[in-house]
């Protein structure tokens, strides 16, 4: 009689006998994925999921094939390897952390929101240009037939290009360069084999980092022919957006944006998304203020000249309401309906306010005018 293997646990500090496989691992022949619980399996999963990127797949799969799905879209693994930065390009705090965690955010990010002004305006001002000319690369690459991850390609490599850093690279361990959000996903899409199908929607979300300064910007995007109910949703999306921006002054209180913004929204018969705001944007990726975009909501602290924040709706046609795919990041309608995003990052000046991410006069012609 043969001798029976044993395994032990593959969470971090746990050496306890284990039987139970991870089924992504099993199904790509990955052996050692061995754990002693259903808890310390999804303990791990942060972590455990880089091992599914295989560079040399037998084919697509559904990862989460016991899921309840909200709608008709499913993620298409495996994940392509993990994209290299060239040594030479400075790197946010979080880059080669494994736990992806930004110990600036954690120590200053909900401190009182600080003020860009001089030169590290213009710094900002150009990380900021740069994020567009990455987005607009990234738009002339949508098409019938094209893969998510070939954009996530295309981004890193058109940011890379500009001696930047693709901030959601590792950020609280992302695994990839842009959020990539297709139909009924409302943000933080991971690009995958998926291709882009005829009457899709689909939201690129770009951030860099340069210089010590982040951008930040997306913009929903028709794939081939779409219904006209998925073009009054981003149409309304992208005045939803419009009317935020024409707040924006020294005085206006970061509250009050939400108010109109849900007047619009409502007004078409679409909600707005509660669980994700907007934000101060600048030396951090994410800080103070938080910027909801629903009415009657608590939001601290009132614009002054010098402030830098993003502003990005997030509109459903159903439920305002989402939850997330177990990859811990995507998140989806809770119906299955679609979803818009719109966002800018926005400077306040003495007068009024800037556009940072504005269109160039390079942007490729849109289907909504202004952004």
């Amino acid at each position: 009689m043969s001798a029976i293997e044993k395994h032990l646990c593959k969470t971090e500090g746990c050496d306890k006998p284990a039987t139970l496989q991870c089924p992504t691992c099993v199904k790509l022949e990955i052996p050692g994925s061995f754990f002693c619980s259903q808890d310390c399996f999804r303990k791990s999963w942060g972590a455990h999921k880089a091992a599914h990127t295989v560079s040399d797949p037998k084919g697509t799969f559904n990862p989460f094939p016991s899921y309840q799905f909200t709608g008709k879209l499913r993620p298409v693994y495996p994940l392509t390897p993990k994209r290299q930065v060239p040594e030479d390009i400075p790197r946010p705090d979080y880059a080669e952390r494994a736990d992806g965690m930004s110990v600036m955010e954690r120590t200053y990010g909900n401190a009182q929101m600080s003020t860009i002004t001089g030169q590290d305006l213009e710094i900002m001002r150009e990380v900021c240009r740069l994020g567009r000319e990455v987005l607009d690369i990234a738009a002339r690459a949508i098409k019938v037939g094209v893969t998510t991850d070939e954009i996530d390609r295309i981004v890193h490599e058109a940011t890379i290009e500009r001696k930047a850093y693709p901030s959601p690279l590792n950020y609280y361990n992302f695994p990839k360069s842009v959020c990539t959000s297709v139909n009924e996903v409302i943000c933080h899409g991971i690009p995958d084999q998926r291709k882009l199908e005829d009457g899709d929607i689909v939201n690129i979300d770009i951030s860099l980092y340069k210089d010590g300064f982040h951008a930040d910007l997306n913009k929903t995007y028709f794939v081939g022919e779409v219904d006209e109910a998925s073009k009054k949703l981003v149409k309304t999306t992208r005045e939803c957006l419009q009317k935020a921006i024409d707040m924006v002054k020294p005085g206006t209180k970061y509250r009050d944006l939400g108010a109109a913004i849900e007047k619009h929204a409502k007004a078409n018969g679409f909600s707005v998304v509660r669980t994700y705001c907007g934000h101060g944007v600048g030396k951090m990726f994410h800080s103070a203020p938080n910027v909801p975009h629903y009415a009657s909501n608590r939001a601290i602290g009132v614009m002054k000249a010098g402030h830098v924040f993003t502003i990005e709706p997030m509109i459903n046609a159903g439920s305002y309401d989402d939850q997330t795919w177990r990859d811990g990041w995507t998140a989806v309608t809770v119906d299955g309906k679609r979803s818009a995003q719109f966002e800018h990052a926005i400077l306040v000046t003495e007068t009024g306010y800037e556009v940072l991410t504005c269109r160039l006069l390079t942007s490729p012609k849109s289907h909504l005018d202004g952004i």
